[in-house]
């Protein structure tokens, strides 16, 4: 595996915490051919580690990542963010007394998204009307389900090439869960590549074109989504 510079490559990589090691020579692929990559695994695994580490909010001890051909190393997460690579976070960071529109808006503070600002946003109304719907409320009004959308657009507002989702079903009802799977192979087939990460197994694996599983901190199966679905650590574990 080598930087690849239509997406985004993790190498052997360890990543710590102070003197704490969580993540265990990890290597993951990701490029703009695919519609859906998921890394699933526990509460607990290190799945947001990594990801916190591809957006340039962590150090990697060894190994390196690489976004669009670029190693991360030396680069601020806002680099990473104006190569495309935008992570929409597991507790979505939402601003609560700013209304809808005004939590897109602050979504296209890249430079190559501000000027298709008003051309992106109808593409977010459209893909979730009831955003549109409920474009003056406060976020804070909003439902679950409602804010997840809404941290998924305010993140399409920055024009990514590669959209993460970290555990985009926490804390939701099984329908709403099911609306914000939908929505993700919706982004899919818009041609948005979608890395996500998620403890609902059998959901992320039978939309993902290639499939990792993490467990401890360490990749113990990996392959195309229904390999892995259909694999028997994955049976026996999750399903």
């Amino acid at each position: 595996m080598s930087g690849n510079a239509d997406g985004v490559t993790v190498e052997n990589v360890d990543i710590y915490y102070d003197d704490i090691q969580a993540v265990w020579d990890v290597s993951l692929e990701i490029t703009e051919n695919d519609d859906v990559v998921s890394l699933v695994g526990p509460n607990g695994a290190g799945k947001t580690t990594i990801l916190k580490a591809m957006s340039g909010l962590l150090d990697v001890r060894e190994g390196r990542i690489s976004v669009f051909g670029e190693d991360t190393a030396g680069h601020s997460p806002s680099d990473i963010v104006d190569r495309g690579f935008i992570q929409v976070p597991e507790d979505r960071e939402l601003f609560p007394q700013m209304s809808v529109r005004e939590n897109l808006e602050m979504g296209a503070y890249p430079g190559r998204a501000r000027s298709k600002r008003t051309e992106t946003m109808e593409r977010v109304f459209d893909l979730f009307p009831i955003l549109e719907e409920k474009e003056s409320a406060h976020a804070n009004d909003l439902s679950g389900g409602q804010q997840q959308m809404l941290a998924i657009g305010r993140g399409l507002m920055a024009q990514p090439n590669i959209l993460a989702l970290d555990e985009p079903s926490t804390g939701l009802a099984p329908q709403i869960t099911e609306n914000v799977f939908d929505a993700v192979e919706g982004l899919a087939a818009e041609g948005i590549t979608v890395f996500l990460i998620e403890q609902h197994v059998g959901h992320a694996l039978r939309m993902a074109d290639r499939a990792y599983v993490l467990e401890q901190g360490s990749i113990v199966t990996e392959g195309t989504g229904q390999e892995v679905l259909e694999s028997d650590h994955v049976q026996d574990a999750y399903l």
